[in-house]
């Protein structure tokens, strides 16, 4: 192939990255805090709250992702009476089903984490004098995010593989434009610049998340 088809090819590709890297930092920006909130939601003595939220994540962990996405995207439009109102742009559909499903996953790896945390911890910060919140801010969450970062990381990496997921909604991102390609030029190219691109932008997560990793272990 030539360098002109390369570039031909490369051209829509590239928007399309833009569009995976676009879904990749709102999911991110958003599952992380909401995870965190539904792990503290859930420690609530309010037990229909905590059977409400254990349900959803159990929900959200046991079925497939992909089928979250066509639920969202073509199922809560037929439901009789409310689903003219529940009609939603694509991708706005796609970010709301990454969103609910990184979030429970996010949760559980935060619950692992403050579970890690020993109980002593909270003893002391009692004799020290701290109220509930300065205890959690100061104390216990530093702690469970340190535990809990490996595991944020490994998610944080399959969520840019998962955006290829967008390709089943027909939103227009980077595994789209690869298989427009290959349909109407019939070579395979285009699907090995697309990996080329995924581990590209895998490779410089990997790194920064590393980074933080290792700034983590030494404080």
């Amino acid at each position: 192939m030539s360098i002109d088809y390369i570039q031909m090819i490369l051209r829509p590709m590239l928007d399309g990255t833009k569009m995976t890297l676009f879904l990749f930092f709102i999911v991110i920006c958003t599952s992380l805090p909401l995870g965190l909130l539904l792990t503290f939601a859930a420690r609530t003595r309010f037990k229909p709250l905590t059977w409400l939220i254990q349900l959803y994540i159990t929900v959200m962990r046991g079925t497939p992702l992909l089928l979250q996405l066509l639920f969202i995207c073509f199922g809560l439009p037929l439901i009789p009476v409310v689903g003219d109102y529940l009609v939603l742009d694509r991708f706005v559909a796609a970010c709301t089903g990454f969103i609910l499903n990184y979030a429970a996953y996010f949760a559980e790896i935060f619950r692992g984490g403050l579970l890690a945390v020993d109980r002593g911890q909270f003893e002391a910060a009692q004799v020290l004098g701290l109220n509930k919140w300065q205890t959690m801010t100061r104390i216990i969450m530093p702690q469970m995010f340190r535990v809990s970062l490996p595991a944020v990381a490994n998610e944080t990496i399959t969520l840019v593989k998962d955006t290829a997921l967008l390709y089943a909604v027909a939103v227009p991102e980077l595994l789209h434009y690869a298989q427009t390609a290959v349909n109407r030029d019939f070579t395979t190219l285009p699907y090995f610049i697309a990996g080329l691109i995924y581990l590209a932008i895998t490779l410089v997560l990997t790194a920064i998340l590393k980074r933080i990793e290792r700034r983590y272990q030494y404080q």
